[in-house]
């Protein structure tokens, strides 16, 4: 995993936008851990039973929602990014807040669907009457992220 780099040119962008990108950086890595814990599952029960392998993409499928969900508060914060006297303190603030629940809220999330993807895609292997309890988990799981989005699109319109 690379260093994120946090240089700012003070006469483009504020330097607490600049920050608020760890609530990005930490929302892809919910996603990615999500998406690689899942798909680890389905590799695993895909040796068992192949004919479930499209079946069980769900979980993934649902953890690269959540990178969504950071992508419109990102169009929307840099949409409304202006030269420093119109962008003030406040703003940059607000707009970390946005970027840090939208952020923090993905990376649970994340977790979530992937530990859940796992354990559900190889159960389903053995028992497919597990299939509507895991997508119910799931759901659960992403309504985390979705959460954070809903905080996230208030503290933008402060």
């Amino acid at each position: 995993m690379g260093l994120v780099r946090l240089s700012c040119d003070c006469q483009r962008e504020n330097h607490v936008t600049a920050i608020s990108r760890l609530g990005w950086v930490r929302l892809a890595l919910g996603a990615a851990y999500g998406t690689a814990k899942a798909g680890t599952g389905i590799a695993a029960m895909s040796v068992m039973r192949p004919e479930l392998i499209m079946k069980s993409i769900i979980p993934v499928v649902m953890a690269g929602i959540i990178a969504i969900y950071g992508l419109v508060v990102a169009v929307l914060i840099a949409g409304s990014l202006g030269r420093p006297p119109k962008y003030d303190l406040y703003n940059g603030f607000t707009h970390l807040g946005a970027g840090l629940a939208v952020g923090f809220s993905g990376l649970a999330a994340g977790f979530a669907i992937g530990i859940v993807g796992d354990a559900g895609v190889r159960g389903t292997a053995q028992q497919p009457r597990l299939f509507v309890g895991m997508i119910l988990i799931l759901i659960f799981a992403e309504v985390l992220g979705l959460y954070g989005l809903i905080v996230a699109i208030y503290l933008y319109t402060k």
